[in-house]
C-alpha cells in the first residue's frame, strides 16, 4: 500500500466550522489524500503525565470550550473507533507502554479538524494523547508510529501554528498583525529547509516565540508529525491564512 503523508493541522475554533472557504480548503485536502482506514489523531488538548489512547468505545464528544453559542454544544462527529488500531500502536511502542483510556472522547482539536476534512465521519478514529511537551521527545514518539503509514493509517497531528488567545482581536478579519506573520513566516521557512534542529529550539530562536506561544501545547503535535515524516521529501501547506489577526491557520502536509 502507498505510504501516506503526515499532516499538522491548525485546527482553530469550533466557530471555525463556520468559514465556509476554511471548512471547503480541509474537504478538499481531506479528498486529495488517498485511501485512508484509520485516522491516528493527536491534540493539544490532550497532555498527559502517561501516553494514552481512546475512545476505545462509542462515547460523547468532549465539548472543552466555553462562552460559546448553544449550537455547538450540539454538533455530533461520528466516526467508529479504532480498537485494532490501539492494539497496533501497543505494539509499535512497547507492551504497557500505553494505557488505554476506553471514555475518552475526541476533544474539539480532533473533531473540529475532522469535521472539515472528513465530514462523513466514517473512518474509524483514536487519539493518542501528548506524553510530554518537549520537542525532542515528541519526534520520538513520531518516529515509533511512523510504520503506521504504509498500513492505511492517517497521522493527523492537530494543534496551532500560533496560539495566544489574549491577542485575537474580533474586529480583524484576515490581515494578520506584524509579530504573527514574523513567526508563521519563520516557521514556513523552516519547515521547507527541513531544518529540524532550528524547529525543535523555535522558543529561543524563532522570533516572536513566547508571544506566538505563551504556552507551547499548541505547537507541540507538529513535533510528532515531524518524527513519523522523518527524512521528507516535501513541505507543503495546504492551508494558510489567518482568524482574527493573531491565529494563524498554516497547516502542514509531509510527503516522502
Amino acid at each position: 500500500m502507498e505510504r501516506l503523508p503526515v499532516v499538522f493541522v491548525s485546527h482553530g475554533a469550533p466557530l471555525s466550522l463556520e468559514d465556509s472557504p476554511w471548512v471547503e480548503n480541509l474537504r478538499q485536502w481531506g479528498k486529495s489524500l488517498g485511501e485512508v482506514r484509520s485516522i491516528l489523531v493527536l491534540s493539544a488538548h490532550w497532555v498527559t503525565k502517561d501516553l494514552r489512547m481512546g475512545p476505545l468505545r462509542p462515547v460523547p464528544l468532549i465539548y472543552d470550550f466555553w462562552g460559546f453559542p448553544d449550537r455547538f454544544y450540539r454538533m455530533t462527529y461520528g466516526s467508529p473507533t479504532a480498537p485494532e488500531l490501539g492494539d497496533r500502536i501497543s505494539t509499535l511502542i512497547g507492551a504497557g507502554k500505553v494505557l488505554p483510556d476506553p471514555a475518552r472522547g475526541l476533544d474539539h482539536g480532533m473533531w473540529v479538524p475532522l469535521s472539515g476534512m472528513f465530514p462523513e465521519g466514517k473512518i474509524p478514529v483514536l487519539g493518542l494523547s501528548l506524553p510530554d511537551l518537549s520537542p525532542l521527545v515528541l519526534y520520538q514518539l513520531g518516529k515509533l508510529l511512523a510504520p503506521l503509514r504504509q498500513e492505511g493509517v492517517l497521522l493527523l497531528a492537530s494543534g496551532g501554528m500560533t496560539h495566544n488567545l489574549s491577542e485575537l482581536d474580533p474586529d480583524r478579519l484576515s490581515a494578520p498583525v506584524p509579530w504573527a506573520s514574523e513567526f508563521d513566516q519563520w516557521m514556513a521557512k523552516a519547515l521547507v529547509e527541513k531544518d529540524l534542529e532550528a524547529l525543535c529550539s523555535f522558543v529561543s530562536r524563532a522570533p516572536q516565540a513566547h508571544r506566538a506561544h505563551p504556552s507551547t501545547e499548541h505547537l507541540a503535535p507538529l513535533f510528532v508529525a515531524l518524527g513519523a515524516a522523518e527524512g521528507y521529501v516535501r513541505a507543503s501547506f495546504p492551508v494558510t491564512g489567518f482568524q482574527w489577526g493573531s491565529l494563524s491557520l498554516r497547516s502542514v502536509q509531509f510527503d516522502g
